[in-house]
């Protein structure tokens, strides 16, 4: 296959670290190329560079046969290099339909067409823009040909975290891209959509399409890409066929050492209820039932994994919890104290850590520094004030103290958290809702979009925590963590909690009939409520 992008000895450096390292990279036209490695180890600099976000410090960068120097994402879109990000880029009041047009130029009828019904409409799009009906018919056509159907006039906003990740794949579809850089694409999939991203990617790459695919999940780029570089600190470790390695293997590569996929399980001890929920139900931001006679518990010294496809009502009802959305029927009640409808600060002030499902958004405040991000929750505390005001150094030796224990990679705690890897991003929201000493830790997709390193770190940190005695709320689509880590699976199905299973006593393939609405109805001799 013919080289369609090469990029020799790049070089980024940022305050106080180099992201690139004399980097070689090559993606050939009609391949999918993985990009693997840790959080930090320079994928996404890389690909930004490639996307024009970034100038590199050195190197070359050849497209097509051709030297080019990309000096913005929107002359990286003019060759043919789109670029779907693991955060999104989208504005949340618009809808589908703006989000996916918006900065594009209007279409305009062919010139050579002298009817008068082209001459109107050529006179009608240069005068008010767009054709939103024309561009509304292009984009569903395209929803429709790659099994990525979303209704075009919701506003983004309404949409659950993998309805707005299909977005973004539409949005660079739509600009026509020949090279599409995808950016852990399937970190808020389900296992359908996944199957599905799939599907449309094999389309792509036999239409000429070449997909560079960044990825931790070692198990999708083993089995979806043609051919797979590594890169670890910065540098490039090796780029190899797929059929050629292990998994095994690619995680030495990129962590450096030996990983361990299966962390020893830690058999429960649980002691008193911590939380209890009570028929409660909940409505969505469409006003809608999205959490349905609700109830459970989960005690002191135990995992409860909640599993179910995503938008069964998961984020809803972690929500509530945490005082984040109202409550319509029903009580909750943590630690013997009816916590329902309190106001977030007094959920945090009893003793409830959250780590979020959208960490960018809720868990930090990206603009703000690693230092102030640690403070978050704890602002209020006698040990960190000097009367009205901050002790700076109290701070900045606790921020210093948490990333030293949580090994945050990071030149210093004064840049904005944003700066960080996703990984890092991760460890920071770790380090500040455990040191406050929880009763009750939620963990809403906590290894979401991460490495094998990182993973294996978090897990661990949440099995230490169950050793403790701390209750643990686990919220997780990935079934195969819910199993190993839980050690009771309440399974969600529309809004309901279709049966609360000893995992000891379950299968996958149970749980994944149950997640599919199979078996729906809870049996009393295998419920563990």
């Amino acid at each position: 296959m013919a080289v369609l992008v090469e990029m020799n000895q790049i070089v980024k450096h940022f305050p106080g670290m180099i992201a690139n390292d004399h980097v070689d990279f090559e993606a050939q036209t009609g391949e999918i190329h993985g990009l693997l490695g840790e959080n930090g180890a320079g994928k996404t600099t890389l690909m930004n560079i490639l996307y024009g976000l970034y100038r590199q410090d050195s190197g070359d960068i050849v497209f097509e046969g051709n030297p080019v120097h990309l000096d913005s994402p929107k002359h990286a879109l003019q060759l043919g290099i789109g670029m779907v990000h693991q955060h999104f880029k989208l504005i949340p009041r618009l809808t589908v339909l703006e989000n996916i047009v918006l900065g594009l130029p209007p279409e305009l009828p062919p010139p050579d067409k002298q009817d008068i019904v082209t001459s109107l409409r050529r006179k009608f799009v240069e005068t008010f823009g767009l054709n939103m009906k024309a561009a509304e018919d292009a984009v569903m056509g395209l929803a429709e040909q790659f099994g990525l159907k979303i209704h075009p006039h919701a506003n983004v906003w309404e949409l659950s975290v993998g309805e707005q990740q299909r977005v973004e794949i539409l949005k660079a579809l739509h600009r026509k891209a020949k090279l599409l850089i995808l950016d852990e694409p399937t970190a808020v999939l389900t296992p359908q959509e996944v199957d599905s991203l799939f599907e449309m990617l094999d389309t792509m790459v036999q239409k000429g399409y070449t997909i560079i695919f960044i990825t931790h999940k070692l198990n999708e780029v083993l089995n979806a890409c043609h051919r797979i570089t590594v890169l670890r600190n910065g540098k490039h470790v090796a780029t190899i066929r797929s059929a050629q390695t292990t998994k095994k293997d690619l995680a030495r590569m990129m962590v450096g050492r030996e990983v361990l996929f299966h962390l020893e399980h830690v058999d429960a001890r649980p002691g008193k209820d911590i939380l209890k929920v009570e028929h409660l139900s909940v409505l969505n931001d469409k006003g809608l039932q999205a959490v349905n006679d609700v109830s459970f518990t989960v005690r002191e010294g135990e995992i409860l994994g909640i599993a179910g496809v995503s938008g069964n009502g998961q984020r809803e009802l972690i929500e509530a919890i945490n005082g984040l959305r109202p409550v319509e029927e029903g009580t909750i009640w943590f630690d013997g104290q009816d916590i329902t409808n309190a106001p977030p600060r007094t959920i945090v002030a009893q003793g409830i850590g959250y780590i979020p499902e959208d960490r960018m958004t809720v868990g930090l405040a990206t603009s703000l520094s690693i230092a102030e991000n640690t403070l978050l929750k704890s602002q209020a505390s006698p040990q960190l004030n000097r009367g009205c005001f901050l002790n700076t150094q109290a701070v900045n030796a606790m921020a210093e103290r948490l990333v030293h224990e949580y090994d945050v990679r990071t030149p210093s705690i004064s840049i904005p958290v944003g700066r960080l890897s996703g990984g890092n991003i991760q460890k920071i929201i770790l380090a500040r809702e455990i040191s406050r000493d929880p009763k009750l830790l939620i963990a809403s997709q906590p290894t979401r979009g991460l490495d094998v390193g990182a993973i294996e770190y978090v897990q661990t940190i949440l099995l230490d925590q169950k050793r403790q005695g701390k209750a643990i709320l686990l919220v997780s689509e990935n079934l195969d963590e819910t199993m190993h880590l839980s050690d009771r699976i309440a399974v969600m199905y529309e809004g309901e909690i279709a049966r609360i299973l000893d995992t000891k006593m379950t299968d996958r393939r149970e749980i994944g009939l149950i997640m599919a609405g199979g078996l729906k109805w809870m049996r009393p001799e295998t419920s563990g409520v």
